[in-house]
């Protein structure tokens, strides 16, 4: 029988990331190294996610996929990813802003690099007073216009620029140019996907003091080139103990949780796995389904604090959540 499964982070080096992720997120980072981005659930070929608790401790994601399939994942979602895991979600702290990109759609990427499109949402864990996301254009851009812009580096100055808070939540369709501000720790949610075109950088090089690469040609056919859209999807919860949706698309559904005391998820019919992110405070979580009581096998309680990701198997039809915290509820 399954049960709620945690990971060893994946620390990345970024030259815009510093050692909030520590500080904010309680994460144990290596020493003297800008920690960029904290990849939470991974099941990415080289950078799989590695099981930390249970007898399923050392085994990594994509190994627990093939071994127990649709009992994991979802039947559903199995059927149609096989042993890839659909979703990757990271820690992200910008100590700086963070270069203006763009990722292709499933068509484009499918058809150029046999991958994912790259469909996300952004979650602001905590942020410097007058912190920013970029998040597309400020006004309708021609392809035109766009070009000449990358010509004369004033990208920027087309870009719609959000002043932001903590608990504001965004969502960024594949083709949304977009880029994440100085000062900001980001929960992000998106498609297994890497794929990535630079278009901008703010003027920095490398540590060769080389320019950075840009990838001009390649993100032009994967804009939106668009009228602006409303890509703020900020719900707060309406009281304790209850779930608002943030975001619902093909490729995920977010909620917000505001646990406070002790509740019960239920999933009898959702053919997903579960992911839960803790964003404050700390919980613990055990499998309270039928299956359980059935077996009379004991559930191992595991405890999720500030910064830390689970996966609920799908097998696992409810579960009771105790604590004070809030947290982001990811499945598909």
């Amino acid at each position: 029988m399954l049960y709620p499964i945690k990971f060893k982070p994946r620390f990345k080096e970024r030259l815009w990331g510093g050692d909030a992720l520590g500080g904010q997120m309680g994460k144990k980072l290596p020493a003297g190294k800008l920690i960029g981005e904290s990849w939470e659930v991974s099941g990415l070929r080289g950078d799989e996610s590695v099981a930390a608790n249970g007898f399923l401790k050392g085994n990594n994601l994509r190994e627990l996929v093939e071994v127990y399939m649709g009992e994991l994942v979802g039947e559903g979602v199995f059927a149609k990813h096989g042993d890839e895991f659909p979703l990757l979600v990271k820690l992200i702290d910008a100590q700086d802003v963070l270069s203006v990109q763009v990722h292709p759609d499933d068509a484009l990427a499918g058809r150029r690099h046999g991958a994912y499109g790259k469909t996300e949402m952004w979650y602001v864990a905590a942020c410097e007073q007058g912190a920013a996301l970029y998040i597309g254009w400020r006004r309708g851009v021609t392809e035109r216009e766009y070009l000449d812009a990358v010509a004369g580096g004033t990208v920027a100055e087309l870009l719609n620029r959000v002043e932001v808070q903590p608990g504001d939540a965004y969502f960024i369709p594949a083709g949304t140019v977009h880029a994440i501000g100085a000062g900001l720790q980001i929960v992000e949610i998106q498609q297994a996907s890497d794929v990535t075109y630079r278009i901008y950088d703010w003027d920095r090089v490398e540590s060769d003091g080389r320019a950075r690469e840009l990838h001009t040609d390649l993100a032009t056919e994967a804009i939106d080139f668009g009228e602006p859209q409303n890509y703020n999807v900020t719900r707060r919860p309406v009281a304790a103990n209850t779930a608002v949706e943030l975001v619902s698309c093909p490729y995920f559904t977010v909620n917000r949780v505001a646990l406070d005391g002790r509740m019960t998820r239920n999933y009898p019919s959702l053919d997903s796995f579960v992911i839960y992110v803790c964003v404050e405070g700390g919980f613990s979580v055990e499998r309270a389904d039928s299956a359980a009581a059935i077996t009379g096998t004991k559930t191992e309680t595991v405890v999720v604090s500030k910064g830390e990701s689970i996966l609920l198997p799908a097998e696992i039809e409810a579960v009771t959540l105790s604590g004070a915290a809030t947290l982001l509820e990811v499945y598909i």
